[in-house]
């Protein structure tokens, strides 16, 4: 799983970039997210897209959190574009 795949389970999840969540957090929440949707990702994925087409001005920066958030949760996984 890259970091997309990952960014696209907390953009999912109800973690908000407000909340300033450590990077122990931000793992806790994708993994339970995983956990919760039995490795599904598919529902992620058209959260995503749905979020983007209804919210296009909220999207960008909630993606760039996201793929932030995961950068410093897991600073081993390349963010590739």
């Amino acid at each position: 799983m890259g970091a997309s795949d990952l960014a696209q389970v907390l953009f999912a999840s109800a973690l908000q970039a407000s909340e300033d969540p450590s990077p122990d957090r931000v793992r806790a929440t994708i993994e339970d997210q995983i956990r919760l949707r039995h490795a599904d990702l598919a529902c992620c994925a058209a959260f995503v897209a749905q979020e983007a087409g209804d919210h296009p001005e909220a999207y960008e920066t909630r993606m760039r959190w996201a793929l932030n958030a995961v950068h410093e949760a897991h600073p081993a996984i390349l963010i590739t574009t």
